[in-house]
């Protein structure tokens, strides 16, 4: 099972990838957005925003998130870490159940191309 170290770091290279982004994707994070990651296995909850092109995670707590998110994920521990170091497509797992997004409808076409 990852660890909660192991998940912000994913997070954290996902940040990096989102910023070093261009074309379609970086559009699609241009978003300025409130974020929540729900780590199921592990029930914490990662907050933060997606504004300007970047994601910052600004906080991190204990059980469900506090406030609803604009966007909100919830999945394992392990599933992020495998989605972010390409293991897991992010479509597949999403189809599948193992992946929970939601978002206003215009947000979930905006960020199809991220995923």
């Amino acid at each position: 099972m990852a660890t909660i170290t192991e998940c912000r770091d994913a997070l954290d290279k996902l940040a990096e990838n989102l910023a070093g982004a261009d074309g379609s994707v970086r559009g699609a994070a241009a978003l300025d957005r409130t974020l929540s990651c729900h780590l199921t296995d592990l029930d914490t909850t990662f907050t933060g925003r997606l504004a300007g092109g970047r994601m910052v995670v600004e906080s991190t707590v204990a059980g469900p998130p506090p406030h609803k998110a604009q966007i909100r994920l919830a999945m394992t521990g392990d599933d992020l870490v495998a989605m972010v170091d390409g293991r897991l497509n992010f479509a597949k797992a999403w189809a599948s159940g193992r992946v929970r997004l939601e978002a206003g409808f215009r947000d979930l076409l905006r960020l199809r191309s991220l995923l």
